[in-house]
């Protein structure tokens, strides 16, 4: 059982259908939810929470309806919205202890629990300046501080490297990175730069329109979607090329003057073959490995 499941789940707007049938199993750990702007990921957060409800089809939050049990639900996930959230004329001492208090937890452990989480996230002294007063990368620890006090078993985070500079952006990274791989504890990112996807996540979702189009282990999806080799050689390439066409292999011109791409070889060893026969030598010998980036752009265009 996943953390999350949805069947059938559709959200019909006025003018917009965000979800259309939506069927999926998230699994534990750190999962990437990767869509363009449209896709229907905030509006699928939205139902998780309980703070709208789906127009059909229905969906369990660790094994909870929002619907019928949304208190129950928002004390066992945090969650980092992607707009500003916190009112700026409080400190992040103040904020972040009324968020623990409002999950339930009493005076004591919700005040223990703040500025334990505040440390966590590296705010110290500043944690008693009002928040209005803050960078936007200090914002968006604040909110990652609010999403953890209360230590839920499930973290949704919208967007967390929105508008954030490359240092403070490789900040959050780790600190979500650490949640996930060393406190016990789901994250599911939902979010548009597939960069923070690659950093963190072990299984991706792809939605489009609406829609889940894609689930796989980060591995599966940007692992190699042929049997094909690239070669560099020093050498002559045409009597590599025939040598190859010996062995039984098709090699074809690289982007590179020295190189050549061979497909669906059986191993390595007719290359090699091929190499000693023709007399060349080979400087390098690669599997091309797919990003994330190619892999998405296919779905999406596909």
């Amino acid at each position: 059982m996943g953390v999350i499941e949805a069947k059938g789940l559709s959200k019909q707007y006025p003018r917009v259908r965000a979800l259309d049938n939506l069927t999926v199993d998230v699994p534990g750990g750190a999962v990437g939810l990767l869509g363009p702007n449209g896709a229907g990921k905030s509006t699928l957060i939205k139902i998780l929470l309980g703070f709208t409800a789906p127009s059909a089809g229905g969906v369990r939050v660790l094994g909870l309806d929002p619907a019928a049990t949304p208190l129950e639900i928002r004390q066992r996930v945090g969650y980092m919205p992607e707009v500003e959230s916190q009112i700026p004329t409080i400190s992040a001492v103040d904020y972040v202890y009324l968020a623990a208090r409002l999950t339930g937890l009493p005076h004591t452990d919700a005040m223990q629990r703040t500025h334990c989480v505040l440390n966590y996230v590296g705010l110290h002294d500043e944690r008693y300046r009002k928040i209005g007063t803050y960078s936007t990368g200090m914002k968006q620890k604040v909110k990652f501080a609010q999403a953890i006090v209360h230590h839920p078993k499930l973290l949704l985070l919208d967007e967390p490297t929105t508008g954030l500079d490359p240092r403070a952006r490789e900040e959050m990274l780790l600190l979500i990175r650490d949640i996930a791989h060393g406190k016990g504890i789901d994250v599911v990112l939902s979010t548009h730069i597939l960069h923070d996807v690659e950093v963190v996540c072990e299984h991706v979702l792809i939605m489009h329109r609406g829609a889940l189009v894609a689930s796989d282990a980060l591995s599966a999806m940007t692992a190699a979607v042929d049997a094909s080799y690239d070669v560099r050689i020093k050498g002559d390439r045409s009597a590599f090329l025939s040598s190859l066409k010996a062995e039984g292999l098709e090699g074809s011109v690289g982007d590179e003057a020295d190189d050549v791409r061979i497909a669906h070889p059986d191993g390595t060893a007719p290359i090699l073959r091929a190499a000693v026969t023709s007399g060349v030598q080979i400087r390098r010998l690669t599997r091309p490995q797919k990003t994330l980036e190619d892999r998405f752009s296919k779905i999406i265009q596909g």
